[in-house]
């Protein structure tokens, strides 16, 4: 596994044992992390800090040309919230970790232009399920799943 995915999940593991949930990215410009985060929604009682929404808030304003230039790293596959900053940005390429646990919006993206790699990662998919288990009205809330 490449050294950006081993950061993306080292930051979902830290928002695990923040007591958050294990989701983490990075963005990478010249082969260079110029930003990471993960998800903080617990941690800051945010609404929408997502792990892409924080590498992207991490790696503070850039030139668009930056972003077109940069790869985003994530474990998980982007949910609507991060696809969209992911084009407004123009981001061509997300790496993403895993995407059987959580489905996001991967067909929108290819829509939009941007490449897409899979890598099935067994960590990023057993991080993700075993949170899922133990904590489903957190992952529920996350991926806004409203109570009935």
């Amino acid at each position: 596994m490449d050294s950006f995915m081993q950061a993306a999940i080292a930051e979902a593991k830290a928002g695990g044992d923040e007591g958050g949930i294990p989701i983490g990215a990075v963005l990478v410009h010249q082969g260079r992390i110029i930003g990471r985060g993960h998800n903080r929604r617990v941690q800051n009682g945010s609404a929408i800090l997502h792990g892409e929404m924080d590498a992207l808030e991490n790696a503070g304003r850039q030139p668009a040309q930056v972003y077109r230039e940069s790869v985003l790293y994530t474990t998980l596959s982007p949910c609507p919230m991060c696809s969209g900053a992911i084009v407004l940005y123009g981001i061509r390429m997300v790496v993403i970790g895993e995407n059987r646990t959580f489905m996001g919006e991967e067909k929108w993206l290819a829509s939009r232009g941007v490449t897409l790699a899979v890598l099935h990662d067994e960590n990023c998919i057993r991080m993700m399920s075993e949170f899922v288990a133990a904590r489903p009205e957190l992952w529920n809330e996350d991926i806004g799943v409203l109570d009935n």
